[in-house]
């Protein structure tokens, strides 16, 4: 940019020449026999000021594009640092962090909170929220399990929910059985920032203790 503009001030410079004649006086020479005046100086001028314009225009988005660039190679660097260049998303939780007892009956849908992980690669599992995050686009699998017990009477509905959509669910009411137990899994593409949970049913509860009857797993298959 520097060169074009060195190259056009010494093209306005060559226009007008100025030459001695026998008395030493100097003057103007220019084609056609014509000086050169203000008109010409004046257009050259413009010209200049509306390259130097484009350059400073160019030199802007030049220096987004350069931001754009340092964000997105950070990010992946970050990527790459915790997986070891392939996405590596893994996790497992168990309901209870300790004790024992019913979660549960409440008066909406609740997601319910795995709050014991036993593993979480890749950080996409919040156990404050009991919501897996999808990082990565991919095909994931996931599983969970559901448990209560006869005091007080059982009556468990729970379900893997994706975005707010059932997939799908395991349940058990009333019985004269002293325990029961259930699992359910799927295999789901995920975008990036797509949300998987395990939904407790209205009015419903589960029991668990330090068996860790109900837990909350998932990973990813492949990347697509």
């Amino acid at each position: 940019m520097k060169k074009i503009a060195v190259l056009i001030l010494a093209f306005s410079s060559c226009l007008c020449k100025v030459q001695g004649n026998e008395n030493n006086d100097k003057v103007c020479q220019c084609s056609g026999s014509t000086c050169c005046g203000d008109n010409s100086l004046t257009s050259i001028s413009q010209t200049l000021g509306a390259v130097g314009e484009k350059v400073a225009n160019m030199a802007q988005k030049i220096a987004l594009l350069e931001t754009k660039l340092q964000d997105t190679g950070k990010e992946v660097l970050e990527l790459r640092s915790l997986t070891g260049g392939r996405p590596q998303v893994a996790f497992s939780a168990a309901l209870l962090a300790s004790g024992s007892g019913d979660t549960g009956p409440f008066t909406s849908a609740t997601p319910l909170k795995y709050k014991r992980v036993f593993s979480n690669t890749g950080s996409s599992y919040n156990p404050s929220t009991g919501i897996f995050t999808a990082m990565v686009k991919g095909m994931y699998f996931f599983r969970f399990s559901m448990f209560n017990n006869l005091s007080p009477t059982p009556s468990s509905v729970v379900s893997l929910m994706k975005n707010g959509e059932r997939l799908t669910s395991v349940w058990d009411t009333a019985g004269s059985d002293a325990n029961d137990m259930g699992s359910n899994a799927v295999v789901i593409a995920l975008e990036v920032g797509d949300n998987v949970y395990v939904e407790l049913a209205e009015n419903r509860r589960v029991y668990d203790d330090a068996m860790n009857y109900n837990t909350f797993s998932g990973f990813l298959l492949f990347t697509m």
